[in-house]
Parts: C-alpha cells; sequence; structure tokens
C-alpha cells in the first residue's frame, strides 16, 4: 500500500523548463534528463521518420513506456554543457578568428581584471562574495571599455562551475519586456530545482523606468539575481526603487598603465607579434610576422582615454592592415612603428556625452573654475568641451549667467561681454567661436568677484518658500491707479519721486519693513 507522501509527489503537477510540458512531479528530474538529452542531437543527423514521431505510430502505450524507459540519460558535469543562448563564448578555447580581438581576451576569472582595484580590488567585500561563488544584485556603473562585461564574463564563467547556477546574457539595445518574462518564467521552474538564475542586462539604461519596474518583483523575491550594465548615472537613468534593491558598484577609467597591461596580453596571446625598444632589436625565437615598437603600445594607451576596447580596436586594425600574409617569407616581418600607428589614427578617442553626465560635468568644471579666478582651468575646461564636441551656444549662456552669477556688481562690463560673446557665437558659429568662448571665460575668472546680488536673491526667494499664510499686499501707494476708481480707493495716493530716507514712504510691504536680504545676518523668519 502506497504512503501518503508518495502518492501526493505522484499526483502533484510541474512544469518541465525546456518543452514546457506539464508531468508528476515523480518523473519530471528524469524527463528533464532526456528532454535536455534530446535537444542537444543534431537534427540534421535524424531520419525524417523519427522527427516527425512516425516510427511510434504502430507502438502500444507500453512499448512507448518502454522505449522511453531504456533511453540512456545523459550526465552532464554542470549545467552549461547544454547549448544555450546568450552565453559568453570562452576566448581562450574558441577556434573562431572573426570574433574581435576585444572579445577573445575577455577575462576568465577575478585575477585576469585589470584595474578597478577600489571596486575588485584584493580585500573589497564584492570580491570576497565572488569568491565564496556568491553572485549580488548590482548595477555596474561606469565608462564604455572599462570592463563592465568583462566582469560579466567572470560572472558567467563562476555560474558555469556551479551546478545550481545558470547565467543569462540580454542587452536592452536588442531585448524587450517580453524577453525578460520568457527569462523569468525558466527562472521560475528552475527555482523548483534548487538552481539560481543570474541575468546580466546589457546597457539596462535603455529601459525605460515603467519597463524597468518588470524587474522589481522578481529580484525582491529572489526568482533572478539581476546584474545591470550602464554608462549614465543610476540617479538619473534607473528607478529609485531598482536601485535600492541592487547595490550599484562605480567602475572608473582605466589608467594608462592598465590599458598598457592589456596591450601586451593581446600581443601575448596573438603569438605572432614580438614588442621591442627598437626596431633593430630582435630575440632569437624565429621571425615573427609583426614587430611592434614599446612606444607605439605607450601612445596606443595614452589615446584611448581609459577605454581597453578602443586601443585592442586599434591595435587589431593597424596588425590586420600590414599583415604580410604568404609574403612573409619574402619580406619578413611587418614593423609598426610610432609613426606608422599615428597616421591609422588621426584622432585621440575622449569620452564626453553631449546629453549625459560628461555634459553636466565639464559645463561644471568650467563655471566653478571661473568662480574660483583660476583662468588656466577655465581655458582648459573650455577647450576640453569643444574637443568633446560641445554646443558653443550652450557654453556662452552658461558664461552669461557666470557673469550676473559670480562677477556680479563687482564689474558690470563682464555681463555685456559675456553677452557680446553669444551674440558673436550665434554669428559666425562653429570652429570660429572658439576664441571667443576661450577669451570670455577667462576674462570672467580674472575678473573681479560679487555675489552679493545673488546671494540677496536666493535669501528672497528662502523668505518666499517659508512665507505662512497669504503673501501681504502690495501698499496702497505704490500701486499703480490706472483708473479713475482706483485712484478713489486710495492706489498710488502719497507717493512721491524722493529718495526713500527723504520721501517717508515705505517700500517694503507690511510685517517685512525691517528685512534686509542684502545682510546675511538679518533674520528672515
Amino acid at each position: 500500500m502506497e504512503k501518503h507522501s508518495d502518492i501526493e509527489k505522484r499526483e502533484t503537477v510541474v512544469i518541465c523548463p525546456i518543452c514546457n510540458k506539464h508531468f508528476q512531479q515523480n518523473i519530471i528530474e528524469e524527463h528533464v534528463n532526456k528532454c535536455l538529452f534530446l535537444n542537444t542531437e543534431d537534427i540534421n543527423n535524424t531520419p525524417s521518420s523519427k522527427r516527425n514521431g512516425s516510427h511510434l505510430k504502430n507502438l502500444t502505450p507500453k512499448d512507448k513506456k518502454i522505449k522511453l524507459e531504456s533511453t540512456p540519460s545523459p550526465t552532464f558535469p554542470n549545467n552549461n554543457q547544454v547549448p544555450q543562448l546568450n552565453k559568453f563564448r570562452d576566448s581562450k578555447t574558441s577556434k573562431d578568428k572573426h570574433l574581435p580581438l576585444a572579445e577573445q581576451l575577455r577575462p576568465l576569472c577575478l585575477d585576469d581584471i585589470v584595474g578597478q582595484h577600489d571596486a575588485f580590488g584584493s580585500g573589497s567585500m564584492l570580491r570576497s562574495m565572488l569568491e565564496q561563488k556568491k553572485v549580488p544584485n548590482m548595477i555596474l556603473w561606469g565608462p564604455p571599455g572599462c570592463g563592465k562585461t568583462s566582469l560579466a564574463n567572470v560572472v558567467a564563467n563562476i555560474c558555469k562551475e556551479q551546478n545550481n547556477m545558470r547565467f543569462v546574457k540580454l542587452s536592452a539595445t536588442m531585448a524587450g519586456i517580453n524577453d525578460v518574462k520568457e527569462i523569468v518564467k525558466v527562472a521560475k521552474n528552475e527555482c523548483q530545482f534548487k538552481r539560481q538564475t543570474v541575468l546580466f542586462m546589457d546597457e539596462i539604461h535603455r529601459f525605460n523606468k515603467l519597463q524597468q519596474d518588470t524587474f522589481l518583483p522578481h529580484v525582491e523575491n529572489g526568482t533572478i539575481t539581476l546584474i545591470g550594465a550602464t554608462t549614465e548615472n543610476p540617479s538619473f537613468s534607473l528607478n529609485n526603487a531598482l536601485l535600492s534593491r541592487c547595490r550599484v558598484v562605480v567602475m572608473q577609467k582605466l589608467s594608462v598603465e592598465d590599458v598598457l597591461v592589456i596591450l601586451k596580453r593581446a600581443i601575448n596571446s596573438h603569438g605572432q607579434v614580438q614588442v621591442v625598444s627598437d626596431s633593430k632589436e630582435l630575440n632569437d625565437t624565429g621571425t615573427p610576422r609583426f614587430i611592434v615598437e614599446k612606444e607605439s603600445l605607450k601612445w596606443l594607451a595614452e589615446v584611448s582615454d581609459g577605454d581597453a576596447r578602443i586601443a585592442l580596436g586599434a591595435l587589431e586594425l593597424a596588425l590586420t592592415a600590414r599583415d604580410p600574409g604568404d609574403e612573409l617569407h619574402v619580406t619578413g616581418p611587418v614593423i609598426l612603428t610610432l609613426d606608422d600607428i599615428k597616421n591609422g589614427i588621426k584622432r585621440s578617442h575622449m569620452l564626453y556625452d553631449k546629453q549625459g553626465e560628461e555634459h553636466y560635468n565639464t559645463i561644471s568644471a568650467i563655471h566653478k573654475s571661473i568662480r574660483a579666478s583660476d583662468d588656466n582651468a577655465a581655458l582648459y575646461w573650455t577647450t576640453r568641451a569643444l574637443h568633446g564636441g560641445e554646443d558653443p551656444l550652450y557654453i556662452a549662456r552658461r558664461l552669461v549667467r557666470a557673469a550676473c552669477e559670480d562677477v556680479g556688481i563687482a564689474d558690470p562690463n563682464a555681463l555685456v561681454e559675456a553677452v557680446a560673446c553669444l551674440q558673436g557665437c550665434q554669428h559666425i558659429g562653429k570652429p570660429e567661436s572658439d576664441i571667443l568662448l576661450v577669451q570670455c571665460a577667462v576674462r570672467l575668472a580674472r575678473a573681479p568677484k560679487s555675489r552679493e546680488v545673488y546671494n540677496a536673491m536666493k535669501r528672497c526667494q528662502q523668505s518666499l518658500m517659508e512665507a505662512k499664510g497669504p503673501l501681504p499686499p502690495i501698499p496702497l501707494h505704490l500701486r499703480n491707479a490706472s483708473s479713475k476708481l482706483m485712484g478713489q480707493i486710495g492706489y498710488g495716493k502719497g507717493y512721491n519721486i524722493l529718495h526713500k530716507d527723504e520721501s517717508g514712504l515705505e517700500y517694503m510691504p507690511e510685517g517685512l519693513e525691517h528685512v534686509d536680504f542684502f545682510n546675511s545676518n538679518t533674520s528672515i523668519g
């Protein structure tokens, strides 16, 4: 006689995460193994009769059961041997030569990550968690090429080593809400087998805030572990509710030394490139295909602006363009000098987003340099903004603001010159307007400063915001008597044009007669 627990287990229905069919709980494990095995077979090598199931038509239900039970269940060392979409490729074992060099050099473990010592260095909390095979919910925020996707690749390999973890990668540039819902649906089924799903969402800021709400319940109840990557400031581009459930990891630009380390790794992995201090310096290890001077690598690291992908792409482009091919035995190795690489890369790369955080950060740097009377810094930040492609009119408008806010009445002519600079930029456009902007920025930085009017305005605004009840009425003698009726009820009565000390009139409203907004010690409460 069957026990009650066995009967209950047999009658419980579970959905198969592979084929989405319903099965009893006591046979679901066996079915999943068979389902995985059948999905890994090459359908092109299967006879058509087996593909359409016609070979089972003449079998009795008993025969079918016997054949299914006799099917060997495969054993996988881990879950990642099953072919799945959106998996990272193992760059060190891949034979695909068409992968970009940056993709081939993806790190496989934490020790392979270059830079980011504050976020993932030795002794950091996140590194300790990852070393313990624990993946937290986190948002990776940093500029392009700093290692966000590389870190996700490391997490993917951590999941590959664990039988109870699976890794899925999506990009918000290509995926939508329906893709996320499908992954969550499978993740819920995986949870029944105590397998955790780690979802890496690249460019997560491309989801609007309404779409981001899709993640909230599933991150909160642990159905998925979310790793988001973004180049935009999460404070502006992501939901506060989502940020409260994830740790924001700030990743910095790579230093020149870090990019140089990555470039040397690329050289070592190529196997046919030799780095020399001088083009005449050669080792006796055979004839390499390329000879690269150290100064060339250093220059690449310097102009990449902390973006390893830019540096690796430039190196790959230079090597591909000068590949000697089958003529190597005739012409000898190709020597890539500093001049050769400079000719191929005419312009350095600089991170500047005209609508993102760098836009506001650079403008803020210009304004604060002027406020501090640092003419050299004002010149640098203005020139850097123009070099990054900033709109000259936007800079000019901010200079007009600085002329009023910081120079003020200490030098009234500064405002006249700032407005003239704005009009000049409107007339001549770029690039000729660059000297107007730089000259105006330096002029404002060197001008005497007075924030007296600005501070008085802020105190006045504060008093209006903190006012209780209705605002006091305008005194009758200050009102304009534009009609006979207004004159009869006292509008403008007793007004004179004398100085306030001689007129005998009060120009502040009732209750504020003794408030002086220009005196910082005056109470406005």
